[in-house]
């Protein structure tokens, strides 16, 4: 019994001992219209990069499916078909369209992934630095609305269909779309044998596994004013708000984020960073609770499980 001990305990120093082997590497690239950063450990470069390169492949295969900027992707062929029948679509497309039809309902429209004319709108707006034209405005959100979303799932398990009830109807997964992609690079990478891994897009960061001897990644919360940091593993935190990302407009300043409700950016001057299970799930939240404001969207927080987050006004 003894030997089986010494045993036993050398084992475990050999496990810890080939943990502690393992080397950092960091990748980057743009991807979805922002920098996306991996940082992994792997014993060597090569299994390294090719981890690596089977992460940014998904990542392209994702935006390949949900981009609105890319006329080619299955998103705008689903768009092109606004107001006819129903449309088979991919699984990953189904899942984070019915995450976005999950978050409207929850957060009573603050979500909204049918914002696309608007924010088109908004768009031309932010460049030309004056407000879209009021008929304008109107027509484009009456082509919105989350309940023009209509979603079945075959009980052939064959198909998913969707159908977007109105003609010119535009959808928008830029407040979803990429904390779900660090999710499914994290996925990848774990296939791939990575089991410490760090993904991140614009705001969104997903993590697995802590690094070697440590207890967790160590996060700057982006919108605390005291560089706040937190240590997550196996977690996902995104940030929201119109810290970088804004326009002034006849002394107005307008975040980049749009509100269903009135068709253009927020002007709450808000910044809201969610911590969750999964980045699909912070970064939704995220965008929603930007619009909510503070206290509606700590109640819509509270419903979540795992969910925790910080809200600063400009008046904080």
């Amino acid at each position: 019994m003894r030997s089986l001990g010494v045993l036993t305990t050398l084992l475990l120093i050999c496990c810890a001992n080939a943990a502690f082997a393992l080397a950092r590497f960091e990748y980057s690239e743009v991807a979805m219209g922002v920098r996306a950063r991996l940082v992994l450990y792997a014993a060597d470069k090569t299994s390294a990069d090719a981890a690596a390169r089977a992460a940014y492949a998904k990542i392209a295969a994702l935006e390949d499916i949900m981009s609105d900027y890319r006329p080619d992707s299955e998103l705008m062929a689903l768009c092109a078909k606004s107001g006819g029948s129903e449309t088979s679509v991919s699984d990953e497309l189904f899942f984070i369209l019915c995450k976005c039809q999950e978050l409207a309902r929850r957060s009573d429209g603050a979500f909204d992934c049918t914002i696309g004319p608007v924010v088109k709108l908004w768009r031309g707006a932010r460049k030309a630095g004056k407000l879209p034209d009021k008929s304008d405005l109107e027509a484009a959100r009456r082509l919105t609305g989350w309940r023009k979303l209509k979603i079945t799932s075959a009980c052939s398990k064959e198909a998913n269909y969707v159908r977007l009830a109105t003609p010119g109807m535009l959808l928008d997964l830029g407040g979803i779309a990429k904390g779900y992609a660090c999710d499914k690079a994290i996925g990848t990478l774990k296939k791939s044998g990575i089991a410490s891994a760090l993904v991140e897009m614009g705001g969104d960061i997903v993590v697995s596994s802590a690094p070697p001897g440590k207890t967790g990644w160590e996060i700057e919360i982006a919108n605390s004013t005291d560089k706040k940091t937190v240590v997550l593993a196996n977690a996902a935190i995104s940030s929201s708000g119109d810290t970088e990302q804004y326009v002034e407009i006849d002394g107005v300043r307008y975040s980049h984020i749009v509100d269903p409700r009135t068709g253009l950016g927020l002007t709450n001057r808000i910044a809201v960073t969610v911590i969750a299970p999964d980045g699909v799930t912070s970064d939704g939240l995220s965008t929603a609770i930007s619009v909510l404001g503070q206290m509606r969207g700590k109640t819509l927080a509270n419903a979540w499980p795992g969910v925790s987050i910080c809200v600063r006004s400009a008046t904080d």
